[in-house]
């Protein structure tokens, strides 16, 4: 069974077996949230998200319409997601940038990914960077505009280029 805290506005029935879901939460009816999951406090999921197993979520985290984060994903602190590249007030799209989050990637603290790319399988992108392009599986990758600094293995070893 999930453990959502009383303090947590959880509107979706779709939250895994063990996942749980700190205070000040907000997520909305449409959203799907898998196993073991670990959704830190003041995190803000909209409905087209997919979220799969094993995945953490930590606090200042909004994750917009559009997002998928695959298994054993890790979302550091305050990690902003963009969903629109051309955003204006009050002119609603009809559908949203797309971006997926491969099984076992980390994301650091404050980085920036914007709409429509795709972070690859155990791939890393250091604390504060800006994903403006799809990233390769096993890459390393920070900076503003990211840029690849190295790989890494499933176990996290890394390798930094020169």
């Amino acid at each position: 069974m999930a453990k959502i805290h009383p303090l947590a506005d959880v509107q979706t029935l779709r939250i895994g077996e063990e996942t749980s879901v700190w205070q000040f939460c907000v997520i909305l009816a449409g959203a799907a949230i898998g196993n073991h999951c670990n959704i830190n406090c003041q995190v803000f999921i909209e409905n087209d998200v997919v979220i799969g197993d094993f995945v953490t979520v930590k606090p200042g985290v909004q994750i917009w319409d559009g997002v998928t984060l695959e298994d054993h994903v890790f979302i550091g602190p305050n990690v902003t997601f963009t969903n629109d590249l051309v955003p204006r007030s009050k002119q609603y799209p009809d559908s949203f940038a797309k971006t997926l989050v491969k099984r076992g990637a980390s994301v650091g603290a404050n980085a920036t990914i914007v709409a429509g790319n795709c972070i690859g399988a155990y791939a890393l992108i250091g604390a504060g960077s800006v994903v403006t392009k799809d990233i390769p599986d096993y890459t390393v990758w920070f900076g503003n505009p990211a840029k690849q600094r190295g790989t890494i293995d499933e176990k996290g070893n890394i390798t930094y280029h020169r």
